[in-house]
């Protein structure tokens, strides 16, 4: 009988849909969560990382109570935003900030998301296929309120890509491929993710590393008014971009008062990046804000700027630094 923390079956990133004997479902932009349902009629809430987390959403506790004792399902808890028509990982975030996750929750209801079935009536059955547990899911939830509801799935690749581009602006981050007949491997990258990309461009106003060969770009974009707001950093760069790079940036010069010519503080707050979770602010190398990279991002976009590492595509010299769009306030 599985008893929590249960590590989660994980995936691993690709570029392209592959075909075959697979499963397509969405990728939600949401928390991870295994729900404990045991015979003593309590839940137990558990992030990916191991956490309890059923304190910050009492309705998705409550719902789950519901269920016959004995299961372990595995989904993502998400969070409707009406005002922007999609999913909200910033509300997910505000659960664990706020002083009333009771409040959050009446303002905010969570929705739990599930795509597989860990155990059902104290049975195991992560060594049941795919398809299996698949089957036993949908059963166990066929009466199940609408905020406990099943993933879509497919098994066709059109239907696949037509989720991907059409459901992305609704916070559909992607795709996950399964094998359908494969067993549930905790903790084991057994399955697949295909992120939904498109190229736009950025100012570069800091380095991770020296200038003369940097690690990792940040990122900016003017707002509205003018401001040089933080928007995202990269992944790291290979050598020929770093060696491609170098002679391009010029460290920020100084005022006639000593002090730094840079829009940004030094270092920056872990508020601007939104790593919270870090022990510190970010220590970095402030340079001229006058070169403009084109880079590759997807949807998962919070409180203007992109919350996943973006990906270095080229320079683009043949831009002005105003040539770049304002900042998605």
């Amino acid at each position: 009988m599985l008893t929590p923390p249960v590590t989660p079956m994980l995936s691993t990133a690709v570029d392209r849909l592959p075909t075959g004997a697979y499963v397509y479902e969405p990728k939600w932009d949401g928390w991870r969560v295994l729900v404990f349902r045991d015979t003593a009629s309590g839940v137990y809430l558990q992030s990916r990382s191991g956490k309890p987390l059923a304190g910050y959403f009492p309705e998705v506790t409550r719902l789950a109570r519901a269920l016959p004792p004995g299961l372990v399902l595995d989904g993502e808890l998400v969070i409707w935003e009406p005002e922007r028509n999609r999913t909200s990982f910033a509300l997910l975030q505000r659960r664990v900030a706020a002083g009333s996750p009771v409040r959050e929750a009446y303002r905010h209801p969570a929705h739990l998301v599930t795509f597989d079935l860990l155990q059902s009536d104290g049975a195991e059955l992560l060594d049941r296929p795919l398809a299996d547990r698949r089957a036993a899911l949908t059963t166990t939830l066929a009466d199940a309120p609408p905020q406990l509801t099943v993933c879509p799935q497919t098994t066709d690749p059109a239907e696949a890509r037509e989720w991907l581009d059409a459901w992305t602006a609704q916070g559909v981050e992607g795709l996950v491929i399964k094998p359908v007949r494969s067993r549930y491997q905790p903790g084991r990258r057994g399955w697949r993710k295909l992120r939904r990309r498109h190229t736009t461009e950025a100012i570069v106003a800091g380095v991770l590393g020296p200038t003369t060969r940097p690690e990792v770009l940040l990122l900016a974009r003017f707002d509205a008014d003018g401001r040089l707001r933080y928007a995202g950093r990269t992944t790291p760069l290979a050598a020929p971009a770093q060696a491609d790079l170098a002679p391009l940036l010029t460290p920020a010069g100084t005022r006639r008062d000593g002090r730094i010519n840079h829009p940004w503080p030094r270092p920056l707050p872990a508020g601007w990046t939104g790593a919270f979770d870090r022990s510190g602010p970010l220590e970095y190398r402030q340079v001229a804000p006058v070169i403009v990279a084109e880079v590759q991002v997807d949807s998962a976009y919070e409180h203007s700027r992109w919350r996943h590492a973006v990906r270095f595509v080229r320079m683009r010299a043949d831009l002005s630094v105003y040539d770049v769009p304002l900042l998605d306030v």
